[in-house]
């Protein structure tokens, strides 16, 4: 066994309460590396076409990568992946804090779980004991009040703790799983999953060790990472930003560049964002940092108001996509509300960035009269109002009157309401849209639409030219490519880009590392994964920056044939009107619309799928070591093959 790797996967189906631990296979290391990697593969395998996202058959994964756990920073993340229920699709969500490393350290680097419990049930993992429990006594309590409660009933703080709340119960559709109390693995609906299968909570606990193939070279790397994350021109920058602010210093320079969406994506300048942002969070509410496992950026936080009307109020974050979403996208300049909101939405486990997208699709449907006040259960939802938003937040959370509609996400809330309000929803393959604005930075607008999960700022969103990252494009790119890369309201290059930056994240996502040192600040590349992997893990294969790479397109492959099979299209890969054809009304973007089809074009070009389709070449997959995957997709006909 390839070292780096707990080395177990444990399959649990809770509908026979049966628990087996199975080794983890060299050859999916090898060829998926982790994490993401891991979930592809068994999602192709396990899942299919057929399988209702809400139905026992539905697969959940909860995956490490091999570097979780380990001094690397920063490495304190774990993910999640299903079928979706909010978009019937790829559903992928990563979550900080120190329950991934806490999994490897009980030897395991995955948990599969299938079936459906008849009575709610929580899964006990403390090294070697594996237990179904009863969850019937958590069932219907808030996240907070459920980790309490076993923390009490386990006897030992250290367990660490994910958990659904009421809205996972009710199989939200824009559900979210709170980790450690505040950390949300969100969008998508993967709260729901939970759910349906009647699992209320995992706990766990773990004493092992994680072999290291060179400890000396790694340690040597770990320096050097460290150094990169902290020191030179990258490592200040995030420790200037994000360890001073956190996220929310991306609401005022995201503002400046126009790009913060205002008023459900109307605009992207909000006159009020000074009262919302990095600073306004951090002179008066910010109460301590919270760390991931072995991170040096540290951009975690807790906030807390001591007085006023949400006197009380304490919570993790609020990140920057939970204060546009509850904040600028809704018109509310309230920064004690939004952080309040964000509470509330942490504790019933609700999606702020859906949520948030959602209530504001309602607001502008309710300003140009699509939506009425007996519509809304008597409650007048005009832009900033925040006690109506709260009443609404509520009211999703336990699908009462309106809120049942609400809780299906946007679009097919509008799809049940009708009435020309699907006009107003601002989504891509069924998930609403996070806080970017393509008008303002172009290359987000392919990013958002070519996303596996549907609007999606994490799979290949580029920061890289947002602030004119010169050098780093040289470096990477080449001299000729210079000037269109970094610039963000130029279409050039921008599908060469977001391929790119698809796989290095694939990769990232595998490992799993966090976006904070790819992402933002881009400080490791595919050269130095092919450092880190080798020393390890033993893998000598990754020691190749092009094995590093091909593996990553195997990967990003993977998951969008999963898609394809599910029935996306190229007509699913858009954007919405609002990008397209309304120009951008007031900042530096004034004027511009985004134009996605020469970007389009040449991210196929690049991917090698068919343009005018959105169906892989079989030639490409067979490349990749994907045949069978080619066969099946053949076989369904949604395959093309290279003429010529």
């Amino acid at each position: 066994m390839y070292k780096g790797y707990a080395g177990r996967i444990l399959r649990v189906d809770l509908t026979s309460r049966n628990v087996k631990v199975e080794p983890l296979p060299d050859g999916l290391a090898l060829n998926y590396l982790g994490g993401t990697g891991f979930a592809a593969r068994i999602l192709w395998d396990e899942v299919n076409a057929e399988t209702d996202p809400l139905s026992p058959e539905n697969v959940l994964i909860i995956a490490t990568g091999p570097v979780n756990g380990t001094a690397f920073p920063p490495s304190g993340r774990y993910m999640m992946a299903s079928k979706s229920p909010l978009t019937g699709i790829w559903s992928e969500s990563h979550v900080g804090g120190h329950l991934g490393p806490e999994l490897k350290y009980a030897g395991y680097d995955m948990i599969l779980v299938k079936g459906r419990s008849s009575e709610p049930v929580y899964l006990m993992i403390d090294d070697d004991r594996v237990e179904v429990r009863d969850a019937k006594n958590i069932w219907g309590k808030d996240t907070r009040e459920t980790v309490k409660t076993l923390w009490d009933e386990l006897g030992d703080r250290s367990f660490k703790i994910a958990c659904i709340g009421p809205a996972g119960e009710n199989m939200v559709k824009i559900s979210s799983v709170i980790s450690e109390m505040g950390r949300a693995a969100a969008r998508t609906g993967i709260g729901a999953v939970w759910g349906s299968k009647r699992l209320k909570a995992i706990a766990v606990r773990g004493s092992k060790d994680i072999e290291v193939a060179d400890p000396d070279g790694f340690m040597q790397l770990v320096k050097e990472s460290i150094r990169m994350c902290t020191e030179e021109f990258f490592g200040k920058a995030a420790q200037d930003t994000l360890g001073k602010y956190g996220t929310p210093c991306l609401v005022e320079m995201l503002n400046s560049i126009g790009r913060l969406p205002t008023k459900n994506h109307w605009t992207g300048v909000f006159d009020k964002a000074n009262l919302i942002g990095g600073e306004a969070v951090r002179s008066r509410y910010r109460f301590a940092q919270v760390p991931c496992l072995a991170c040096v950026i540290q951009c975690g936080y807790i906030s807390y108001i001591r007085e006023g009307r949400y006197a009380g109020t304490i919570t993790k974050g609020p990140e920057y996509e939970s204060i546009f979403a509850l904040g600028s996208n809704c018109l509310v300049p309230d920064i004690e509300a939004i952080i309040h909101m964000n509470m509330l939405c942490n504790l019933y486990g609700l999606d702020t960035i859906s949520t948030g997208k959602t209530l504001s699709w309602a607001m502008e449907c309710y300003e140009h009269g699509l939506l009425t006040k007996e519509d809304l259960d008597g409650i007048e939802l005009r832009w900033g109002d925040v006690e109506a938003m709260i009443k609404l937040i509520e009211k999703i959370a336990r699908r009462e009157g309106v809120g049942d509609i609400l809780a299906e996400g946007a679009k097919r809330a509008s799809e049940k309401i009708g009435r020309g309000t699907e006009k107003y929803v601002i989504h891509i393959k069924g998930m609403e849209v996070s806080g970017q604005d393509p008008r303002a930075h172009k290359s987000a607008g392919l990013s958002l639409a070519i996303a596996v999960r549907g609007a999606d700022h994490l799979r290949a969103l580029s920061s890289i030219e947002e602030l004119g990252f010169t050098q780093i494009v040289t470096d990477r790119y080449g001299e000729d490519k210079v000037e269109a890369l970094s610039d963000r309201l130029s279409e050039e290059y921008k599908g060469f880009l977001i391929k790119d930056l698809e796989d290095l994240y694939a990769i990232t996502d595998s490992l799993i590392v966090c976006k904070y040192g790819t992402m933002w600040p881009p400080i490791y590349y595919f050269d130095h994964f092919a450092k880190l992997i080798p020393l390890l893990t033993g893998m000598k294969e990754y020691g190749d920056v092009s094995y590093v790479r091909l593996v990553a397109e195997r990967i990003s492959n993977l998951r969008r044939c999963f898609n394809v099979r599910e029935g996306i299209t190229r007509r699913d890969e858009n954007l919405p009107k609002r990008f397209t054809e309304e120009p951008m009304p007031h900042g530096p973007a004034k004027g511009h619309v985004c134009n996605l089809e020469p970007m389009l074009r040449e991210y196929y070009q690049y991917r090698r799928w068919d343009y005018e389709t959105g169906l892989p070449y079989r030639e490409t997959l067979e490349e990749l070591g994907l045949k069978d995957v080619a066969d099946e997709l053949e076989a369904m006909g949604r395959i093309k093959r290279r003429e010529g």
